[in-house]
């Protein structure tokens, strides 16, 4: 893992992690330190008594330190409000994917 100088780096930085943690697939990574991570879900439909897949789509801060591209698998955890949309921090990559 390289140096960098984010502030809200949870490795180089002051940026507290706790709570829940996320694994999912990047899907976009056009901002400025900031990433798309799906997660597939199965959804319960109790009526029916069978399943539906469907998904969820979070925003996560990506220090530039981590090195996430599009495709990789990653583990997100949970943490301070970072801006409006983003609550999630990237902790992990799990697996390189390849880019699309």
């Amino acid at each position: 893992m390289a140096e960098c100088n984010d502030k809200n780096c949870h490795v180089h930085g002051t940026l507290s992690i706790r709570g829940a943690s996320i694994t999912g697939k990047v899907v976009s990574a056009k901002a400025k330190h900031t990433i798309v991570v799906e997660r597939p879900m199965m959804k319960k439909i109790t009526k029916y008594k069978r399943y539906a897949k469907s998904r969820s789509k979070v925003q996560a801060h990506c220090p530039e330190c981590m090195g996430v591209e599009v495709g990789d698998t990653v583990r997100i955890r949970e943490c301070r409000k970072i801006s409006r949309t983003k609550a999630w921090a990237v902790t992990d990559v799990l697996k390189k994917g390849e880019g699309e």
